[in-house]
């Protein structure tokens, strides 16, 4: 029987989070819902859920749901107060299916995860240069959207405009086409209404291309920065800049006892093979699973390798000799480059202070010796 006083039960919390509120429940090793509260989505609600919980039983593990959403800040609230915090898994599409859904049956799934393991994920602790690599990667992708938005209405504009604009603004690059368009004026009062609109609507939309591009320059460099004075090493490897190594390391987090190893971050990345063979065929495939923007990431750093680095071209012709084809090569070449990456991160983290210069072995894009088939 389970012990009738709270500081002698060990208990496990569990949280289903939303934008106001969440609603967390203490299980029982036993499995024995020790209660069920609601608490507001704010600091003084953290403090509250916290204390309650602790009234409760011995609280070591949590299972947070959304704990890059809705729950990233109770995730870090509760690992301040030593909690171990996973990442509570749902319930998926079958099991709610079988039973009706609730928040209060989710805040006991999510404590129930962690009792069974299948949360085993511990969340993300988002208190280094990650989380700050993962903020100005969404302002610099959005101010790029953006700006890629704002040009094709400005050559959709032009295409409607009056003969004697386009056919001056036609042959111009984009870029002397945008500066054109800034320096267009309204005319005067004997213009047509619609040239004047359209010159007007021409103007604004180049001044907003000017200005998006500015604020994506500048994050660029925060982004180089960064990477530079954390992890000088990874920037420093062949084929990859600033931006997918910052793509990269927010996919790993800043806290590396997430990750078991270099498998589970190539896994992670969704560069690890998936078996396919059937019969006497033995076969492995793409894996389209994982952090998609983090597999673009190495697909992009393994194009610039295979156009530039002489022993990644070397390694591509074998295989292909041996035949693979260009996708399977490509394939084994970002599960070697998620290897690399893996290691220069982690060797940054245990020496941030080493000399660039002892990672030539990695940084020379060397393909290393265990073999991916």
């Amino acid at each position: 029987m389970e012990p009738s006083h709270p500081d002698t039960v060990e208990a496990v919390l569990g949280v289903d989070t939303h934008r106001d509120f969440h609603i967390a429940a203490v299980l029982a090793m036993s499995g024995r819902t020790l209660g069920i509260g609601r608490f507001p989505a704010a600091e003084s609600g953290y403090r509250q859920l916290h204390a309650w919980a602790s009234q409760l039983g011995i609280i070591r593990r949590a299972g947070v749901e959304s704990s890059g959403n809705y729950g990233a800040a109770l995730s870090r609230y509760l690992l301040s107060q030593g909690l171990e915090v996973l990442e509570a898994p749902g319930p998926g599409r079958a099991a709610r299916r079988r039973r009706s859904k609730s928040d209060r049956g989710d805040a006991e799934a999510a404590a129930r995860a962690v009792l069974s393991g299948r949360a085993h994920s511990p969340v993300k602790s988002g208190s280094g240069p990650a989380e700050i690599a993962r903020l100005y990667l969404v302002a610099k992708d959005s101010a790029v959207k953006a700006q890629r938005q704002a040009a094709n209405q400005l050559k959709a504009i032009l295409v409607t405009a009056d003969p004697t604009l386009r056919e001056d603004l036609a042959t111009l690059s984009r870029r002397a086409l945008v500066r054109a368009c800034l320096e267009l004026s309204e005319g005067d009062e004997n213009t047509d209404p619609v040239a004047r609109a359209t010159r007007f609507t021409l103007r604004v939309l180049a001044e907003r291309i000017e200005q998006l591009r500015a604020q994506a320059r500048a994050l660029e460099g925060r982004l180089s920065d960064l990477v530079r004075c954390h992890h000088p090493r990874l920037i420093d490897a062949v084929g990859i800049g600033p931006h997918s190594a910052a793509v990269l390391l927010t996919a790993m987090g800043d806290n590396s006892d997430r990750l078991r190893g270099e498998a589970s971050f190539a896994a992670l990345c969704g560069a690890s093979p998936v078996e396919y063979s059937s019969g006497n065929r033995q076969h492995r495939r793409l894996n389209r699973g994982g952090n998609r923007q983090a597999n673009a990431a190495l697909h992009r750093i393994v194009l610039s390798r295979l156009r530039w680095d002489a022993r990644t071209q070397a390694y591509y012709e074998r295989r292909v000799m041996e035949g693979k084809t260009r996708r399977e090569v490509i394939r084994c070449l970002k599960r070697y480059v998620a290897r690399e990456v893996y290691r220069l991160i982690q060797q940054g983290r245990r020496d941030p202070e080493a000399h660039t210069g002892s990672a030539t072995h990695l940084t020379a894009g060397r393909v290393p010796a265990v073999r991916v088939t």
